[in-house]
């Protein structure tokens, strides 16, 4: 499982019967996710700080994914606490919403402001507003 960190607002912005393909798929030609929790994490701390809220991890299958997907160095240098050694998925395509098994949304500590943690997960089958709202 692999997870990729989207605003609950983009997620709920596309179209629920179609495919998921955030800014980063033009812009970088791949869609950016983490292998797993703690890196998805990590990613959370170093880039997302001032990002609308909620955030949400989708938890996607990779073996559902119609796009290649290919574990590969980080984009630039990785996140702080991120061995320089680990792979990233890179998804050479839009995210399959088959393939996005549950949704769960990133949990704050208050007085730091830094993500500790994902929600429970939400079934992704339901209809995009309502895992928005998860």
């Amino acid at each position: 499982m692999i997870h990729h960190v989207v605003t609950a607002a983009d997620w709920a912005a596309q179209a629920p019967d179609g495919p998921y393909a955030p800014v980063s798929l033009e812009r970088d030609g791949f869609v950016h996710c983490a292998p797993d929790e703690p890196t998805a994490l990590a990613v959370v701390n170093a880039f997302y700080g001032d990002a609308p809220r909620p955030l949400l991890a989708l938890l996607v299958d990779e073996d559902r994914l119609t796009s290649d997907c290919r574990f590969e160095p980080a984009d630039g240098a990785p996140p702080p606490g991120v061995a320089a050694d680990v792979l990233f998925p890179h998804v050479y395509g839009p995210l399959d919403r088959a393939a996005v098994v549950a949704v769960r949304e990133v949990q704050w500590d208050p007085t730091t402001g830094r993500a500790t943690g994902f929600g429970d997960p939400a079934p992704a089958n339901g209809d995009n507003e309502k895992r928005a709202e998860q």
